[in-house]
């Protein structure tokens, strides 16, 4: 992708001269309405670099840039006027948070090396952006895999558990959902300290010896402390250690925090991973609600009232059953998946993508299943 440069000034022969300096290094945009440079930012192709003028109408370079910087945070901002005084350089910097601060005349040598600067500055602060950001996919994934591969249970349990978190977190309306889908990734890293079989039993609603309730009460906490290692997860590792703390207090951890002192993701957490428990041993999602409401007062009101809208939302789907060759991504199964041995493959209420679809074929191939499965399909329109 060519590196984009936006130059705003309210005079067009300004602009001509500077584009002039540029046109053949970088592509380059001319704006002399500063709200329409904002209008027409396009986070699909961001700009690099920005020059304003300070002095133009409707805003000035530092209104500008600070409106600017909302829109796109990485591109690098410079200012450039003829109105050179102190007092403007210092607001520019600490208020428009300026890379650099030029004054006019501003000769051609001094104009393109700043420029230059700028565009690495921005390449800088975005490569060390996407090493963070796939540094942290990654590290998620693996722990996820590793939670998996260890807990097979557990690894099923938030496969589920995501497509109730992404739409509680939808109707909140919370902008950050990726680190909702992070938190419930990564909610049962913990459970791995758990004695063998003991998310199974929870699944299958049968009673834990008191050492297994002792352990799953502490599970939330240390995966919490093997997250925060990780940077940029602390508000992650707060939301999974209070999975299991209810809207009323009860719980753990055993602290007064309670109602909306408790993290969001927390309280998302403790509803959707109750609903999903409470699914294994229900006939249907109406039952599985009911039994919630028994203990309403351990959830967030809120929260459990989109719940009951998202049960609406599934009762849209057909129950149909297809061969297993024919399954796609969003259907969810109806049924588990049991090998023709008996043994456990997949829960029902799994939302299928490519990947789970994949691991079917292979059960289908390795170990033998029905070559019928059960699942909802969303209806037409819904």
């Amino acid at each position: 992708m060519p590196v984009r440069i936006l130059l705003v000034d309210d005079e067009p022969n300004v602009l001509s001269a500077l584009r002039r300096q540029l046109r053949d290094l970088y592509e380059i945009e001319v704006e002399t309405d500063p709200t329409m440079a904002l209008l027409n930012i396009n986070k699909k192709k961001p700009f690099a670099a920005v020059v304003s003028d300070f002095r133009m109408p409707k805003m000035n370079g530092i209104e500008f840039l600070n409106e600017f910087k909302k829109e796109s945070p990485d591109t690098t901002r410079l200012m450039l006027t003829g109105y050179a005084d102190l007092e403007n350089a210092i607001r520019a910097v600490n208020d428009g948070n300026v890379f650099r601060f030029l004054t006019k005349p501003c000769d051609n040598d001094t104009f393109v090396n700043n420029v230059k600067d700028a565009v690495k500055q921005y390449e800088l602060v975005t490569a060390k952006k996407v090493l963070l950001e796939r540094t942290l996919k990654g590290s998620v994934e693996l722990l996820s895999e590793i939670t998996a591969l260890v807990n097979p249970e557990a690894g099923e349990r938030i496969n589920r558990v995501r497509r109730y978190v992404r739409y509680l977190t939808k109707q909140k309306g919370v902008k950050d959902n990726w680190r909702y889908d992070i938190a419930t990734m990564l909610s049962q890293l913990g459970t791995l300290i758990l004695p063998p079989g003991t998310i199974e039993a929870l699944c299958e609603g049968k009673e834990l010896s008191p050492e297994q309730v002792q352990l799953f009460e502490m599970h939330p906490v240390i995966a919490q402390n093997l997250i925060t290692k990780l940077p940029r997860l602390k508000s992650i590792g707060d939301m999974i250690a209070y999975q299991l703390k209810g809207f009323d207090g009860s719980g753990t951890p055993r602290d007064p925090v309670k109602g909306e002192d408790i993290p969001l993701g927390g309280r998302i957490l403790r509803l959707s991973l109750d609903y999903d428990l409470a699914l294994q041993s229900a006939e249907n999602s109406q039952k599985a609600f009911l039994q919630l409401e028994k203990n309403v007062d351990v959830y967030d009101p809120e929260l459990l009232y989109y719940l009951e809208s998202m049960l609406g939302v599934e009762a849209r789907y057909e129950i149909q059953t297809v061969p297993f060759n024919e399954l796609r991504p969003g259907m969810i199964l109806h049924e588990d998946i049991i090998s023709t041995q008996g043994a456990m493959l997949l829960r029902k209420s799994l939302e299928l993508d490519k990947g789970k679809i994949d691991r079917i074929h292979m059960f289908a191939k390795e170990v033998g299943i029905n070559t019928t499965i059960t699942v909802l399909v969303p209806e037409l329109g819904a």
